[in-house]
C-alpha cells in the first residue's frame, strides 16, 4: 500500500468504528504525540485501548479528509471530525509516518 492508501484505510476503519481493522494499520511500537513532541500514548496496546474507549462513547463518530498531502513517508491529512454528540464539528491536522506500510507516529494539531 502507498503512504495515502495506508492513511486512508485507517480513516475508513476508524468511521465503521472497526477497532481491529484500525489497528492493523499503526505499528506495534506506535506513537501518539503533541506538535511539540510530548507522547501520548505508545504501543499498539495503549493506542487499542484509547481508541476502544474513544469508540464507545462516541459511536457516532466520525471523520472525513478536507485535503490530503503527501510527502515521502509522510501523510498530512486536514480532517473534520464530528464526534456525534451534538457538539458539532473540530477540524484537526493529523500527520502521520509511514513505516513498512503501517503508521509508526501519529501527530494531532487541534486548535485552542
Amino acid at each position: 500500500m502507498t503512504p495515502a492508501e495506508v492513511a486512508q484505510a485507517q480513516l475508513d476503519a476508524y468511521n465503521a468504528q472497526d477497532l481491529d481493522g484500525h489497528c492493523t494499520h499503526f505499528t506495534d511500537d506506535v506513537v501518539v504525540a503533541t506538535p511539540d513532541g510530548e507522547v501520548l500514548r505508545q504501543g499498539i496496546a495503549a493506542y487499542r485501548a484509547f481508541y476502544g474507549q474513544l469508540f464507545a462513547d462516541h459511536p457516532n463518530n466520525r471523520a472525513e479528509v478536507l485535503y490530503r498531502m503527501v510527502i515521502g513517508n509522510t501523510v498530512i491529512d486536514h480532517e473534520r471530525v464530528d464526534r456525534g454528540a451534538g457538539d458539532g464539528p473540530f477540524e484537526v491536522a493529523a500527520i502521520y509516518t509511514i513505516r513498512d506500510g503501517r503508521i509508526a507516529r501519529a501527530v494531532f494539531v487541534r486548535p485552542g
